[in-house]
């Protein structure tokens, strides 16, 4: 799913250096089981993918950037493009192939 508003997220709002081509953001509660999962999922699809770059944000720490995007629920998975654009947005936890192509998708835009 994309998002319905352009939404801009910087390397000092995510804590890291944006990808070369994307950069998967990945919010996440401490409690939250199905994150565990997600985070399996992201961290495979972007060791295979070159020039993306990967976070896991807890909300309790990132609550006003949670509000600002309208995080409803963990996990929330973010693919941005390489000068950080929200360009997919996805609830839940998502197979590998769906972030693969989410992530090839971007960074071929």
């Amino acid at each position: 799913m994309s998002p319905d508003v352009e939404q801009v997220l910087t390397p000092d709002e995510i804590g890291v250096p944006l990808g070369g081509s994307a950069t998967v953001v990945q919010i996440s509660s401490a409690f939250c089981m199905p994150c565990r999962a997600t985070r399996a999922v992201v961290e495979r699809a972007v060791a295979t993918s070159d020039g993306v770059t990967a976070v896991d944000l807890d909300v309790a720490d990132h609550l006003e950037l949670g509000e600002r995007l309208g995080v409803t629920s963990t996990p929330t998975v973010l693919v941005l493009d390489a000068v950080g654009r929200v360009r997919v947005r996805a609830a839940g936890v998502p197979t590998l192939a769906q972030l693969r192509a989410a992530v090839a998708a971007v960074s071929s835009a």
